[in-house]
């Protein structure tokens, strides 16, 4: 039996868990913000709080420390220059997780793991998609649109 044991084991091997936590983590401080299901965001909120109170710290040892874990310098260092600074008034609770229901291939729960200290706003369209409406399809691509069929006049 499981007894007092808390990792989360997610179905998978310990290492396939620590390198998918990592490369969450490190998307999340890429982006800002992922969309995952319910339970690899509640693991990965774990480390990515640790991340930010490593980069408060920002001493020698806690940017190894990242490193090792992440394993990506570039990451590091936005980690430490923007996101330790922007949550630096902050006690805890540096991210947030927001339901948006569930996944249309196995029903699984979704939802977005995000940064509190930050505001995200929707990308811009590209300079070419300006202007235009999006047309309805008219069904599958390569397939030539059905006549609409007529009844027999000459009955």
């Amino acid at each position: 039996m499981r007894h007092k044991k808390r990792t989360a084991k997610l179905g998978m091997k310990s290492q396939h868990r620590r390198a998918m936590l990592a490369n969450m983590v490190g998307s999340l401080i890429k982006h800002n913000r992922i969309k995952t299901t319910i339970a690899r965001a509640k693991v990965a909120r774990r480390y990515a709080d640790k991340m930010i109170t490593l980069a408060k710290g920002g001493t020698l040892h806690d940017r190894r420390q990242a490193i090792a874990f992440l394993g990506q310098k570039d990451l590091v260092t936005k980690l430490f220059a923007e996101l330790g600074k922007q949550h630096s008034d902050r006690q805890g609770g540096y991210t947030r997780i927001i339901r948006v229901g569930n996944r249309i291939g196995d029903a699984a729960e979704m939802a977005i793991l995000e940064w509190t200290g930050t505001v995200v706003t929707a990308p811009e369209p590209a300079e070419g998609d300006k202007g235009k409406e999006a047309a309805p399809k008219a069904g599958k691509p390569g397939k030539k649109a059905a006549a609409p069929k007529q009844e027999a006049a000459a009955k």
